[in-house]
Parts: C-alpha cells; sequence; structure tokens
C-alpha cells in the first residue's frame, strides 16, 4: 500500500511538472465606435467595429530550447453580435520554435504590414475608419509558410512568406505565390521597418519607415512605392504618411497625415488623409477615444471617393 501511495504521488507530481511547461490563454478585443460619417456628400451615422476579436493561443515547451505554438483568431461585430465570413479568418497558424529561429504554418497577416504602416498607426491599432486608407496592402493571408529568423544582432530580425495560390481561380485567373519579406529592428528608442510584397501579375509593394520616442513624443514615417496596388494596370505609385503622438499621464494627442501620388497610367488618382485623435486611458485595458478623419480622394476615385467621420469608441481588450 505504502508503495502504491509512494507510486501515485510521483505520478500525479511528474504530471503537474508536465502541465506547467504548457499554457493556453484566452484573449480578445472590443473596439466599437460611434460616427457621423460623410461618404461623398452622403451623410450617415452608424455604430462602428473596430476589428475586435476573441483568440486563444498556446505553447508548449518541448524541451531543449524548443516550442510549439498555436494562435486561433476569431473576428466579430460587438454591434450587432454577427460573426466574419471565416470563423478563424483572423489568424490560425501552427508554429515551431528554437534557436534556429521560427516556422511559421497557417493564415496570419503580412509581416511587411506590419513592420511599416502598423507599426507607425498608434492612436486605434490601424483600424476602423481612421486606419491608412492609402497604405497598399497586397499581401495573401492565407495559405502560408513563413520563417523568422532569430537575432542576427541585438533588435534585428527578417521575416520572409510565401503563399500558396493552390491552384485556385479567381475571376477565371490562377493565383500564383504571394511573396511577403519584412525587416525590423529595434534599439531602445528607435525602430525601423522595412517590407516588400508581391502578389498577382504586376502587382508589389516596398515600405520603409521609421518610430522614434522622444520622451512623452513619439514620432512616425513611412515611403511607401507600389505598381498596381489598388488594381491591375495602373502603374507606379509612391504614397508618404507622418504620425505624431504626444503622451501625458492617461492622455495621447494623436496626428496622422498621408499623401498618395497619382498612379502613372491613371489620371486624376492622387489623394490625401489626415486624423486627429484624442485617447483617454481608464486603465491599463481599457480607454475611450475621439477622432476626425478625412480622405480627399481625386475623381479616379482609387480609395472610394471622399470620406470623413467623427467618432467616439470606446476600446476594451481582456
Amino acid at each position: 500500500m505504502k508503495r502504491t501511495i509512494f507510486v501515485a504521488a510521483i505520478s500525479i507530481l511528474t504530471a503537474g511538472a508536465a502541465l506547467a511547461q504548457s499554457s493556453v490563454t484566452i484573449y480578445g478585443r472590443l473596439n466599437v465606435s460611434a460616427e457621423a460619417q460623410s461618404a461623398d456628400g452622403k451623410k450617415n451615422r452608424v455604430l462602428a467595429n473596430n476589428a475586435s476579436r476573441i483568440g486563444f493561443k498556446g505553447t508548449e515547451d518541448l524541451g531543449g530550447g524548443l516550442q510549439a505554438s498555436f494562435v486561433l483568431e476569431h473576428g466579430f461585430n460587438p454591434d450587432t453580435g454577427s460573426t466574419g465570413a471565416s470563423f478563424w479568418g483572423r489568424q490560425s497558424e501552427v508554429n515551431l520554435a528554437g534557436g534556429f529561429g521560427m516556422v511559421r504554418l497557417g493564415n496570419f497577416t503580412s509581416e511587411a504590414y506590419y513592420a511599416t504602416s502598423d507599426y507607425i498607426g498608434m492612436h486605434n491599432h490601424e483600424t476602423g475608419s481612421s486606419s491608412d486608407a492609402l497604405y497598399a496592402y497586397i499581401g495573401r493571408n492565407i495559405n502560408k509558410v513563413a520563417y523568422r529568423t532569430p537575432e542576427f544582432v541585438k533588435g534585428l530580425t527578417v521575416e520572409g512568406s510565401v503563399s500558396a495560390g493552390e491552384g485556385a481561380r479567381v475571376a477565371g485567373v490562377t493565383q500564383s505565390r504571394n511573396y511577403d519579406l519584412a525587416l525590423n529592428y529595434g534599439a531602445g528608442p528607435v525602430h525601423i521597418g522595412v517590407g516588400y510584397e508581391k502578389a498577382q501579375g504586376d502587382a508589389r509593394q516596398f515600405a520603409v519607415s521609421g518610430l522614434v520616442e522622444l520622451g512623452a513624443i513619439n514620432l512616425g514615417a513611412m515611403v511607401q512605392r507600389d505598381t498596381d496596388g489598388y488594381g491591375a494596370n495602373l502603374g507606379n505609385r509612391t504614397n508618404f504618411r507622418v504620425s505624431a503622438a504626444y503622451i501625458f499621464g492617461a492622455n495621447e494627442l494623436h496626428l496622422n497625415v498621408g499623401s498618395a501620388g497619382k498612379y502613372s497610367k491613371l489620371a486624376n488618382s492622387s489623394a490625401k488623409q489626415f486624423t486627429v485623435a484624442y485617447n483617454h486611458n481608464l486603465s491599463k485595458r481599457t480607454k475611450v477615444y475621439t477622432y476626425y478623419t478625412r480622405l480627399d480622394d481625386s475623381s479616379a476615385k482609387v480609395y472610394g471617393g471622399d470620406f470623413s467621420s467623427l467618432a467616439f469608441g470606446v476600446r476594451h481588450n481582456f
């Protein structure tokens, strides 16, 4: 009997140690804004979702510095309770990481985008009506294989991915592979990001961004050059953007200004956008915010026409 109790105790302790090596986290964000919008002169009042989501992520320590992880993330609309088109459409990946870096398989957002436009979009996480309307996002998020390097030097990583076409046809055209490459460098108050994407046909984009933290002031800038980023046979275009944030106590003031030149094969296709915003952090997880954003489009309406919105919102993370 004593031996049986001893073996059982060892088994329980061993199982506990094994469980301690794994973890699963439930997380999410609800971000909703009430907005007075104007689209090409037509006014509307809306309750808008700003990329709300719920997710599950977990990690297992496999020993020897090797880890297996997963992320499942579902987007939904808290204003209506409806779900997105794909249940795990925001992210669904499994990966292995160790001293060699990280290998990722599944569905996830372009790292080229995260390294550039998203990184300097500080006031509302590049979501909703105030997100950068001029950035040419040409990545394909699904059917991806990616590799992220370990740090070459402190703060420097590179990630590349390829998205398989899998023989799918869209509008009668067989989908080709998409390529995504990103470089991130962060040292103290300075961050530099570089991103490149190659998509269907001649569509491709290259962007460089930088952000510096000067005490209470954060300053960011990005330049992007793309070919056919907003449609086939448009030619080339250059897009500039600057951002600034002043943080004092629980308060934040934000300014974003962007300007896209005309496409070389399409007249009257330039555009400008600006956003001014104020955030107040009620806690580490909850904030209220207000902003005014305006997009001035040219007659070609590459970006959907003129648009403006005055918004008040609440964001809660869990």
